[in-house]
């Protein structure tokens, strides 16, 4: 989902007479270490995954390191080694502020593998124990490249519609802004080829008309439009950064999440190539816990892992940008939406009806575009099987 969509971020830092984020620093080539301490200090039961797990997990994200990343860097332990120019972290993979015996290495997605798909690279590459797998593109290469989710680290996706709230006072949704754009001349602008788009129009709850799939990264057409137009973003992101980051406009939008539509799939779950679920099982039953804790410990306290985000991404330095401020609005949003929240009373599960209703949508969508493997089910995309019913926010 990000190779696509997260772009627009990207290349809007690049345009430096619009925003002013925190300057990149260049990285070195080579590797360097970083005192942020961004595991767990929590007490607790040692979680030994030596043996059970991989000596070295390696996790491949869709995207660079941001805020709806929380969870993971939040289990690398201290003073982890960046690789600057594999675009990679590596850590002791903490638990309860111990470490577990094997080591985390965080991959960069996105540019850092030529904007590839994450399923595509995880058949590439065997080493890779788990990578960022949204729904859509599950249910998109579920017949070549089948994938199983083991953990939700979301429960929604912060993709969303934004517009100024002066131009159009009374809309209140995606539909109703569809509805003033088709009468004012508007357009929502967004990057061609995005499937939930497809499905927007195909429902009818955005005309033809107002669609406009040459959104390119940058604020800049949004801000020449002065409010008349919409444009594509992140709920986690753009909020805070058009309002105080973007100088040419530097004033509220509005948005609707893509969710309330009924496009909803689970984003950037952690998933398994489905072949190795069998042979991965004695360490997810032991790692799927140690994620749904970090996930709760970066929530409630995400300061100290977003400033190694902010690192990385300085030292990463390929044009995206991104710093803590925007880090600490993604982590509060996520809560405040509720894109992050326990459901069936713990964190990290995704719902069997949800997922058929899911199918049922996406094929039609994907048809002649990818690899929907006849007859899908929801039990061949996910499991709750290895998630601990004992660890949510709440508890």
């Amino acid at each position: 989902m990000r190779t696509t969509s997260r772009l627009g971020v990207a290349t809007a830092a690049l345009a430096a007479t619009a925003i002013a984020l925190t300057g990149c620093a260049a990285g070195s080539s080579g590797s360097t270490g970083t005192t942020a301490a961004t595991s767990s200090t929590a007490s607790g039961p040692k979680v030994d995954l030596a043996g059970a797990c991989p000596a070295t997990v390696v996790v491949q994200t869709d995207w660079n390191p941001e805020g709806e990343h929380g969870h993971l860097y939040q289990m690398l332990g201290p003073n982890p080694v960046i690789d600057s120019s594999g675009k990679t972290v590596t850590g002791d993979l903490y638990a309860n502020g111990k470490s577990t015996g094997v080591k985390l290495e965080i991959r960069a997605g996105g540019p850092a593998i030529g904007y590839t798909k994450v399923a595509s690279q995880m058949y590439q590459d065997k080493d890779i124990t788990l990578g960022y797998m949204s729904t859509d593109e599950q249910v998109q290469f579920s017949g070549n490249l089948p994938t199983t989710a083991v953990f939700a680290e979301n429960d929604q996706s912060p993709m969303s519609i934004m517009w100024d709230p002066k131009t159009y006072p009374e809309v209140d949704s995606i539909k109703s802004l569809g509805k003033a754009l088709e009468k004012d001349g508007g357009v929502v602008r967004y990057f061609n080829g995005a499937a939930y788009m497809t499905y927007l129009e195909q429902s009818g709850i955005l005309p033809k008309k107002v669609l406009d799939g040459s959104y390119d990264g940058t604020p800049s057409k949004f801000v020449s439009a002065g409010g008349k137009d919409a444009q594509q973003g992140f709920a986690t992101a753009e909020p805070y950064i058009y309002q105080n980051q973007v100088a040419a406009w530097g004033k509220k939008v509005d948005y609707a999440l893509v969710s309330s539509t009924g496009w909803n799939p689970y984003p950037e779950a952690m998933s398994v190539r489905t072949g190795d679920l069998k042979k991965l099982e004695p360490c997810l039953q032991k790692l799927v816990p140690v994620m749904q804790q970090a996930d709760v410990d970066y929530l409630k306290s995400p300061g100290a892992t977003n400033d190694l985000i902010t690192k990385l991404v300085q030292q990463y330095n390929n044009g995206w940008t991104y710093d803590s401020k925007v880090g600490a609005f993604a982590a509060a949003q996520m809560l405040k939406l509720g894109l992050a929240k326990d459901t069936d009373g713990y964190i990290g599960s995704m719902d069997e009806q949800r997922m058929q209703d899911f199918i049922a949508k996406a094929t039609p969508v994907f048809a002649g575009t990818g690899d929907v493997k006849s007859g899908l089910k929801p039990s061949d995309l996910y499991t709750n099987e290895f998630l601990d019913k004992s660890i949510g926010l709440g508890s």
